[in-house]
Order: C-alpha cells, then sequence, then structure tokens
C-alpha cells in the first residue's frame, strides 16, 4: 500500500528529512523513491554515482522482503545516471536494457 508524503516524512529523522527533500531534486525521483533511498543510505546525489542500480534494487527487496515492481530498478537507473553524467532521462528508457538481461 502506497505511504502518503506526510507519512514518509514523519518516518524520518530531521536530518533525514533534508536529505529526502534534496534527493527529490534528481529527476524521476519522488518523495517515495526518496525515502527509499534514505533507507539504503544514499543521502545525497553523490552517493548514488558509482551505484549499481540492481545492487540497490535487491538491497530494497532484502529490507523489505518482497519483490519490488522490476520500474522501481528502472527508476534507480535513471538516478544513478543523472548522478553520473548529470542528463535527466526518464525512467522508462532504462526498461528494455533491463528486460533485455535474463534478470528481470
Amino acid at each position: 500500500m502506497a505511504r502518503k508524503t506526510s507519512e514518509l516524512a514523519e518516518s524520518l529523522t530531521d536530518e533525514e528529512r533534508v536529505a529526502w527533500r534534496a534527493l527529490q531534486t534528481v529527476p524521476n525521483v519522488g518523495p517515495a523513491i526518496a525515502h527509499d533511498l534514505i533507507r539504503l543510505g544514499i543521502r545525497r546525489q553523490e552517493d548514488l554515482v558509482g551505484r549499481d542500480p540492481d545492487q540497490l534494487y535487491d538491497a530494497m527487496t532484502e529490507l523489505d522482503g518482497i519483490r519490488h515492481d522490476p520500474c522501481v530498478r528502472d527508476t534507480f537507473a535513471a538516478a544513478v545516471s543523472y548522478a553520473e553524467t548529470g542528463e535527466p532521462i526518464p525512467w522508462w528508457h532504462f526498461t528494455p536494457e533491463r528486460k533485455g538481461r535474463t534478470r528481470e
């Protein structure tokens, strides 16, 4: 069940809330993905540089004990790409690459 933005914000410390808002300036990153990134230990856009979107996705799966929609992985890929290149690319542009691999 999707959580409201206010619930996401309330679940964070003051320091995390500042980071959560800053992460939402990254293209494709809204309140829920920013919250997920905080939970994964990412506090700044720079923390995304060099990260593997598959590993981020797998870590979310492990944290929550459920398999998330694969589009979450694509959103992580878009965020990492933006952190590394500064070029905003819609998350769905990363879907064909993911689907072209043996892993979904």
